[in-house]
């Protein structure tokens, strides 16, 4: 594994047993996750966008371990959290992993995650500092009357007076209710962190806002991200490198000038054409997808997307693609995507773009 690299997935699936009324549980099984390999460079910020029910959160509570994988291996800097044991990378040996709770306490330090309600996330009946609090005595980051000062100085970080700590959060409004989510994330001074949707509970007048402390503390604190959102928008503004998953597979990968402006897999055009250019000399095609994305249940074969594909041919229905390289830095899984790149190019110039 590169030395820059901080998440390293290889092979990731997470299937769910479908529950089947009282009789216990059906064979059939929802492929939330089905085979994903992914890298996450320290100090950079990660998105993952798709369609709701992608796979999108089970990556990252599969990385954070607290869900289990059915298969693949997830790495975090030099230690392995899981493994099959059916991957061999880094000298790692046959035989599965699977780091126990014990096991997980130090890493829970350096990896954190802000939840998508903050209102869910946040216990009703402790005090804000008591929440902030509750890990800075877990591990011990400090101790004794730094404790208080500690809680104090995260709170304010995160834009909350000290002063207010011994308030519950039902007496704050959804962004402060965030911000301190946030400071409860950074309490523990992690490397690390899951944004799962952090906005989208949140009134658009205070959007701009929590994401203005999340960039500010990510340069401040030299944080690394995994940001997951559906809001493209967001992640075009925020992210250095964007994932685009359907239906728990990615389909392409790369830096968000590339994925914004030079998208290369069907799906990602589609999902991306729906963006308002903020320059509005450059023409973009609204592209419209046809049918509805399909079970995680009985996931098509083949090319998952192919059933909704303007250009799928036989081919796409037969073999399932393998994210590969189109140039450095940029991956994408599609059978066609070279032939398709070329159309693009030729109708970008006959545009005069």
């Amino acid at each position: 594994m590169a030395d820059d690299v901080l998440v390293d997935i290889r092979g990731l699936k997470k299937y769910f047993p479908l529950r089947k009324g009282l009789s216990g549980f059906s064979p059939l099984k929802v492929k939330a996750v089905d085979g994903v390999d992914l890298q996450i460079r320290r100090g950079e910020c990660f998105g993952l966008v798709g369609e709701s029910g992608s796979g999108k959160s089970t990556i990252g509570r599969c990385i954070l371990n607290l869900v289990r994988p059915t298969a693949g291996l997830i790495r975090f800097g030099d230690k392995i959290i899981f493994s099959d044991g059916g991957l061999r990378s880094g000298g790692l040996k046959s035989g599965g992993i699977h780091l126990s709770y014990k096991e997980m306490l130090p890493l829970r330090r350096d990896m954190q995650i802000i939840f998508q309600d903050p209102t869910a996330s946040l216990d009703p009946r402790m005090r804000i500092g008591e929440i902030v609090a509750e890990g800075i005595k877990k591990h011990r980051i400090v101790s004794g009357a730094d404790i208080e000062k500690k809680t104090g100085d995260v709170l304010e970080l995160c834009g909350i007076s000290r002063d207010l700590s011994s308030r519950r959060p039902g007496e704050f409004s959804g962004g402060q209710k965030q911000r301190i989510g946030i400071a409860r994330a950074l309490a523990l001074n992690p490397r690390f962190i899951v944004a799962d949707e952090p906005l989208s509970a949140l009134d658009v007048s205070v959007q701009s806002q929590i994401l203005n402390l999340m960039g500010d503390l990510r340069r401040t604190l030299g944080l690394t991200f995994l940001f997951i959102s559906h809001d493209l928008r967001t992640v075009e503004y925020f992210c250095d490198r964007i994932g685009v998953l359907y239906l728990g597979a990615l389909t392409e990968t790369g830096s968000s000038a590339d994925i914004i402006d030079k998208p290369l897999h069907p799906y990602t055009r589609a999902l991306f054409s729906s963006i308002p250019r903020d320059n509005p000399g450059v023409k973009r095609r609204r592209i419209q997808l046809k049918g509805e994305i399909p079970s995680a249940i009985n996931a098509p074969p083949g090319c998952k997307f192919h059933p909704r594909c303007l250009h799928a041919v036989d081919l796409c229905a037969q073999k399932t693609p393998v994210l590969e390289d189109a140039e450095p830095g940029h991956q994408v899984a599609c059978h066609r995507w070279r032939e398709l790149a070329a159309a693009v190019n030729g109708e970008t110039a006959a545009l005069g773009i």
